[in-house]
């Protein structure tokens, strides 16, 4: 039987009405709403702020942590990655600006051990010392992310109130720049449609993802586990790390904020290239089959509606329209929430063509031995 558009155009149809109704509602984003009460006690929090090469961010990071208000015992560790820029003076002149010498300390990493990824490494080194503390969470922070003054508050009182051992808050990626705006908010809506959060909570789902700017880390979790060793090599820490916690019966948590927002910009389509091909071949499992079954995916879902609806114009209408409606429909509510106008909604296919690229190209990195290249290191060469 020959292939008609009608035919053709229930494939992508198919697909969107999966993604509408059965995919988590993952495009329904919704930010943290929690409202903290007082609790009989606040338990002793470590931030632990993993930095390389940080120095144009490091400042205004730990300003934010030192800024926090959180009723109970907190304390930050920089731990400076073997930086070249200063980072670690810069993250003791900030701490020195709050007069939070005492509750912000820089830690000096020894050498990246053979089969650890840095950022991994770093976190290492971090918990190690915060575990002198004795704290009852450990706050994985990024180095370039600045937190409203009550997220600690906010997240502790949410782990506290819902016995969660792991919570996670995806912060607010700026969309200032042209690439940024195209770009940015379909990095969130692939995320999420990756881990969609409903998922993410349902302890009886083997979905586990988290956000790795930030993340609030119960310790006695931790200590169930073998620890960061056993995420020594992964390029995609939070998310592995959200694994190890929910397959020891750890209860984990993801969610959105629109208060903590990143201080990388990424002006240029580089820049996000660059984001994306980081980490893209790693999610794949270094598998070239589940590259091209990626790229038949992104063709079929975000690009086949729209080649059958300009190349056969009023033929399989009906199913390449809802296909179009839905996919501008899901994807409508994140720009919104990047307060955005309506038509970037319309913008998604370009997104998902660029993302193909950016997965190839990530894995002709892997392929040249560059791949998972961060601050000078080619991390996913580790996997091999």
């Amino acid at each position: 039987m020959a292939l008609t558009p009608t035919l053709i155009a229930i494939l992508p149809l198919a697909v969107w009405l999966y993604l509408f109704f059965a995919r988590g509602n993952f495009w329904q984003l919704h930010e943290e709403p929690i409202e903290p009460t007082p609790l009989k006690r606040w338990p002793r929090v470590v931030a632990i702020v993993p930095a390389r090469n940080e120095a144009e961010t490091i400042g205004r990071a730990v300003t934010s942590l030192a800024n926090q208000d959180y009723p109970g015992e907190f304390s930050a560790i920089v731990v400076d990655d073997h930086s070249g820029d200063g980072t670690g003076d810069l993250a003791r002149r900030a701490a020195n600006g709050c007069n939070a010498n005492e509750r912000v300390s820089v830690h000096s990493a020894s050498e990246l051990p053979p089969g650890w990824t840095g950022k991994v490494w770093a976190m290492n080194e971090g918990v190690a010392q915060a575990a002198k503390r004795a704290p009852d969470y450990f706050w994985l922070v990024d180095a370039d992310i600045v937190h409203a003054p009550d997220t600690l508050r906010r997240l502790v009182f949410r782990a506290e109130n819902n016995s969660l051992d792991l919570a996670s808050l995806m912060v607010l990626l700026p969309v200032r720049s042209f690439p940024e705006r195209l770009l940015i908010p379909s990095f969130l809506y692939f995320f999420l449609m990756l881990y969609p959060p409903n998922w993410v909570g349902n302890p009886k789902s083997g979905v586990a993802g988290a956000a790795g700017g930030c993340i609030l880390l119960r310790r006695a979790a931790l200590d169930n586990t073998s620890g960061m060793a056993s995420i020594r090599r992964e390029v995609i820490d939070d998310c592995a790390l959200a694994r190890l916690v929910k397959k020891s019966g750890g209860k984990i948590w993801l969610g959105l904020t629109r208060s903590s927002m990143s201080l990388r910009g990424y002006g240029s389509f580089a820049g996000i290239r660059d984001l994306i091909a980081r980490v893209a071949f790693t999610q794949l499992r270094y598998s070239i089959l589940l590259l091209l079954g990626v790229l038949a995916g992104l063709f079929v879902t975000y690009l086949l509606p729209w080649v059958l609806f300009f190349a056969f114009p009023g033929e399989a209408w009906l199913a390449v329209d809802t296909s179009i409606a839905m996919m501008a429909a899901t994807f409508a509510v994140t720009v919104r929430f990047y307060g955005l106008s309506w038509p970037w909604a319309l913008t998604l296919p370009v997104a998902a063509l660029f993302y193909g690229y950016a997965t190839c190209l990530s894995a002709v990195r892997y392929w040249l031995g560059r791949g998972g290249q961060w601050k000078g290191r080619a991390q996913a060469s580790l996997k091999a």
